[in-house]
C-alpha cells in the first residue's frame, strides 16, 4: 500500500516526515525513488508521469498537491481512479490572506504610491472609503467563499459570480454567462479565483475589461491562462484599468523583459498566493484514503466533465 509523492522534493521530504510520525505503517516514497511501482496505491503529484496507468498498474487514488487540477491531462488518469483536489485548510487561509492583501493594496492605491516613491514624489491621494469600493469575486467555490467572508469585515459592497447559482449571506450572487455583464458593471475591484477550464481560459480579456467601470482594478490569483496579457496591458495603458495585482502568469516565470516586470501599474508575485501545508495535507490525504477504503464520499473529488 505504498504512497508516492511526485512534486517539489523539498516539500516532499516534509511530507515524508509527517507520514513517518502519523502513519508509520504506510510506506512512503519520493519520486523517482519507486522500488516497486506495482505496490503504489496512492499518488500525490503536481504533474503525473505520462503513462500513469502503465507505470502504476494498481493505483487507487490520485491527489493533486494543489487546489487546482488544470495541469492534469484527464485522459491519462484511468477512469476508475478517483482524482482528488487538495482541500487542506491552509490553502484557503493563505489565499484569504493574499486576496485581502491584494484588495487592500489596490483599494489604498499602493501601486501609485510605489511609483511615486521610485520617482521621489511625496504626494497624497484622496482616500476612497471601503463602502464606496465595490469588490467582485469570480469563482464561488471553497476559496472564493472564504475570501468573501473575510472581506466582509472591511465594509466593501461584495458580489460574486459563478458558473452555477450560489447563495451567500451579505453577497450579491450572479450566475451564468448572461449575468456576467451586470456583475462586472457593479465591480470596482475584480478578483479572479476561477478554475481554469476550456470555458474560462482567456476570460480576462478586452471584452471583459470594457464591461468594468472606468478605473476598475484586477486581482488574478486563479491561473495565468485566465488572462489575455496584451488586453490587460492595453487597458492599463489607456487608463480603463487603473492597476492590477497578479500572482499567476503564462508562462511561469515570465520571460525577461516582459512588460509586467516593470509596469508601474502592476504588482507581480510568483504564484505564492496559497501553498499546501505539509502536515495538514498529509492528514487530509490519510483521511481521504480511509474514506475511500470504507466506500465513503471523497472530499475534493474532481468532476472530470466540468474540469474541476
Amino acid at each position: 500500500m505504498t504512497f508516492l509523492y511526485k512534486a517539489n522534493p523539498v516539500r516532499g521530504a516534509e511530507w515524508g516526515r509527517h507520514f513517518a510520525a502519523i502513519a508509520p505503517d504506510t510506506p512512503f516514497h519520493l519520486w523517482p525513488d519507486v522500488p516497486d511501482p506495482a505496490a503504489v496505491r496512492y499518488l500525490a503529484t503536481w504533474v503525473p508521469p505520462d503513462d500513469i496507468a502503465g507505470t502504476f498498474p494498481n493505483l487507487e487514488l490520485v491527489f493533486s498537491v494543489g487546489a487546482g487540477v488544470d495541469q492534469f491531462d484527464f485522459t491519462k488518469v484511468p477512469d476508475h481512479v478517483p482524482l482528488v483536489r487538495m482541500l487542506e485548510p491552509n490553502i484557503a487561509e493563505s489565499m484569504v490572506e493574499y486576496v485581502s492583501l491584494a484588495v487592500l493594496a489596490l483599494h489604498r492605491d499602493l501601486p501609485r504610491f510605489l511609483s511615486q516613491q521610485r520617482r521621489e514624489i511625496w504626494q497624497e491621494i484622496q482616500i476612497t472609503t471601503a463602502a464606496r469600493r465595490r469588490v467582485g469575486v469570480m469563482g464561488l467555490g471553497q476559496l472564493g467563499q472564504a475570501v468573501l467572508s473575510r472581506l466582509r469585515a472591511f465594509g466593501f459592497p461584495l458580489a460574486g459570480w459563478n458558473r452555477s447559482a450560489r447563495a451567500i449571506d451579505g453577497v450579491d450572487c450572479y450566475a451564468g454567462a448572461d449575468s456576467l455583464p451586470a456583475f462586472l458593471a457593479r465591480t470596482d475591484i475584480l478578483v479572479c479565483l476561477l478554475p481554469l477550464t476550456d470555458e474560462t481560459r482567456g476570460i480576462l480579456d478586452a471584452r471583459l475589461f470594457s464591461a468594468l467601470p472606468a478605473g476598475a482594478m484586477l486581482v488574478n490569483a486563479g491561473r495565468g491562462g485566465h488572462l489575455v496579457q496584451d488586453d490587460l496591458l492595453a487597458a492599463l495603458d489607456r487608463g480603463h484599468i487603473a492597476a492590477a495585482m497578479l500572482d499567476v502568469a503564462d508562462p511561469e516565470p515570465l520571460p525577461a523583459g516582459h512588460p509586467f516586470w516593470r509596469h508601474e501599474k502592476v504588482i507581480l508575485t510568483p504564484h505564492i498566493a496559497s501553498m499546501t501545508h505539509p502536515e495538514t495535507a498529509v492528514r487530509f490525504v490519510l483521511d481521504t484514503i480511509a474514506r475511500h477504503r470504507r466506500g465513503a464520499p471523497l472530499p475534493g473529488l474532481v468532476d472530470r466533465s466540468r474540469g474541476y
